[in-house]
């Protein structure tokens, strides 16, 4: 049977203030064009569906749309709640999509109650069974009061316990005969972060190593982290990465949709399909006029600029007059520390406000003769309401 492996769409999700949401449009009318051509027999979306748990009528407009597509494919269609997500609201809407033939899960459930997905592949016929594993949060697995008695690391290994044992629970069907799969969204040991991933619920108690998946399993298609990678375990691991880049931070990566072969008795073997809709995310440097000599370099990306000038008023504003997307506009580090970093510091007695206010700007590396003379104004009329009040 073939499936289709994708994650962490945080549709509603903005940058800078500017929404993503067209660009999360045309991901996604992508990735339902990708199902569709590969006449995929099961979409399995691993979590963070939402950027938020409160999103926008927009977004959920969106989302649904992007799952009544996949289900016009035909496909098998499965999603599961992630740390992004609002586990009761996925609940909520579980009746409606399975009346579409969607299954959406918020909360953890048992195999025989809608923990696991049984279905028959529509081409090959192959029994096929999903163990679904959506975000289990550390108040879920570890209460509060022993989260005052206990130590982080006995913390950390009772959430590692209770993932397995739920993972053992839903696994405990698995048939030799069948394409056994795993649906999760969590931390697994040793994986790369992509940038934009909600930390807090990434690291310290939130994870679990790769061997805590069943060694039966023919795929574990994980969500969460936003890098394409997969973990060494005694059965395929696999993120598939985020369809979109939600951050600066992931301005680096091809972002891709994964395209898995499986039958039983033979290991799973995927293929990664580069995303090609939404705009990139791009780090430029150089001068204002440097940056306006490149600006056709960028095409639509939206831009973190950092300028290789000292600070001023209006420079941002030059900047986005050149640059038009850029979102973001700095101070280049290195610049500021290079023209910072070896100023000599001079005695302040018998010096002026004027003057140490002027050294104060240079060295913040800020040059501009407005900001020195509304400072000369502003110190002025001060002084002179002291004196004639």
């Amino acid at each position: 049977m073939r499936f289709l492996h994708t994650s962490d769409w945080h549709i509603g999700k903005s940058l800078k203030g500017r929404s993503r949401l067209e660009d999360q449009e045309a991901v996604l009318r992508e990735l339902v064009g990708v199902a569709r051509a590969h006449e995929v027999d099961a979409v399995l979306v691993a979590g963070d569906v939402y950027d938020s748990a409160a999103p926008s009528a927009e977004a959920q407009r969106l989302a649904v749309q992007t799952l009544l597509g996949f289900r016009s494919t035909g496909a098998e269609v499965i999603v599961i709640a992630g740390n992004h997500d609002h586990p009761r609201s996925f609940e909520a809407y579980r009746p409606l999509m399975q009346a579409a033939g969607i299954t959406m899960v918020g909360t953890v459930r048992r195999a025989d109650r809608g923990g696991v997905v049984e279905f028959q592949a529509r081409g090959s016929g192959e029994p096929v069974r999903v163990a679904l594993l959506p975000f289990v949060s550390q108040r879920f697995a570890v209460r509060a009061a022993e989260l005052v008695t206990q130590t982080p690391a006995e913390n950390a290994a009772k959430y590692d316990q209770m993932v397995r044992d739920l993972l053992t629970a839903l696994s405990a069907g698995f048939d030799d005969d069948a394409v056994n799969l795993v649906l999760a969204h969590l931390t697994v040991t040793g994986g790369r972060f992509g940038g934009g991933e909600r930390l807090a619920q990434s690291i310290f108690d939130y994870y679990v190593p790769a061997t805590a998946f069943p060694a039966d399993a023919h795929y574990v298609a994980l969500g969460h982290l936003h890098r394409r990678q997969t973990l060494p375990a005694p059965c395929p691991v696999e993120y598939c990465g985020s369809p979109l880049a939600v951050d600066f931070g992931e301005e680096d990566y091809t972002p891709v949709v994964r395209v898995v072969e499986a039958a039983p008795g033979s290991p799973a073997r995927g293929v990664d399909i580069p995303v090609t809709a939404g705009r990139r995310l791009r780090t430029v440097r150089g001068t204002v006029a440097e940056l306006a000599e490149r600006a056709a370099e960028h095409g639509d990306a939206y831009l973190r600029v950092w300028v290789r000038e000292p600070a001023r008023a209006g420079l941002r504003e030059q900047v986005q007059e050149v640059l038009p997307n850029a979102l973001e506009v700095r101070i280049d580090p290195e610049f500021a520390a290079a023209a910072t970093g070896d100023r000599p510091t001079r005695p302040t007695a018998g010096r002026g406000p004027g003057d140490l206010f002027r050294e104060y700007l240079a060295s913040q590396n800020v040059a501009d003769e407005r900001v020195e003379a509304m400072f000369d104004l502003l110190h002025d009329e001060i002084v002179g309401a002291e004196r004639h009040g």
